[in-house]
């Protein structure tokens, strides 16, 4: 579940009852599908002075689709993703129909360059059904795709993440804390004890920890306890492989 902040009421939340069909994509592939819809890419990076980018929608499905482009500010306050309106990042068009066969190109223009540390955006590529008709079932798909901007006053950016498990609620969570200045993007979390046994942990939700963020993944073992044991933790990073030993809180 993904909140969604209203820029003129700050404080009122909506929560997306839609699934973000490509919330978990990594921005390595370069194309996903969803319905004969297909988006490329599923990650867009602006480096440091680049200002507009695209993205090219293509429409097989058999028949002429409606879409509409919303982009949000992106931040993981409380270790939750949260999007918010934006006017820093643009779109064009926002709305529109591609015709079956045929692509649309979306630009994407930057309007406020990243300063500190990396900005972090979402696009939500919506189809918009047709109007229903008796007897049938309309489906509409979403996409939601990453935008990173690189920060103009840093030479190089990066992640700067540190592991440890945390008890909360009587439950325990292993938690990912990024002091660096650039996302990370985890994959294939493992939590092992020292005979081997794996700590079986909820892989489901976003795979990005962003700058100067904390993700938390709650540790699905009955019974677990960390008292006493040494730990691993291992994982797939863009940054590079994640091999490190966990003290118990």
């Amino acid at each position: 579940m993904v909140a969604l902040r209203s820029a003129s009421s700050a404080g009122r939340i909506i929560l997306a009852a839609a699934i973000l069909a490509l919330a978990g994509a990594r921005t390595a592939e370069s194309q996903q599908t969803t319905g004969g819809l297909m988006v490329e890419p599923v990650g867009v990076v602006f480096a440091r002075g680049q200002t507009s980018a695209v993205l090219h929608i293509e429409n097989q499905t058999g028949r002429d689709v409606a879409f509409q482009v919303r982009p949000y500010s992106w931040s993981q306050a409380g270790g939750v993703d949260q999007l918010t309106v934006t006017d820093e990042l643009a779109v064009s068009p926002p709305i529109g129909h591609i015709r079956t066969g045929t692509k649309q190109v979306v630009r994407l223009v930057l309007r406020r360059p990243a300063e500190e540390q990396e900005a972090a955006y979402r696009i939500l590529l919506d189809q918009v059904p047709p109007p229903r008709q008796p007897g049938t079932v309309n489906f509409a798909f979403r996409f939601s795709i990453p935008v990173f901007a690189e920060p103009a006053a840093t030479a190089h950016a990066a992640p700067r993440v540190s592991w440890s498990l945390q008890p909360a609620g009587g439950e325990y969570y292993l938690v990912a804390v990024n002091r660096g200045t650039r996302h990370d993007e985890f994959s294939d979390i493992a939590l092992t004890a020292a005979d081997g046994r794996a700590i079986a942990i909820d892989e489901s939700g976003s795979p990005y920890v962003l700058p100067g963020a904390t993700r938390r993944w709650r540790i699905l073992s009955k019974g677990f306890s960390p008292s006493g044991q040494t730990l691993r933790v291992t994982a797939h990073a863009e940054s590079g492989p994640v091999d490190q030993p966990l003290a118990g809180p």
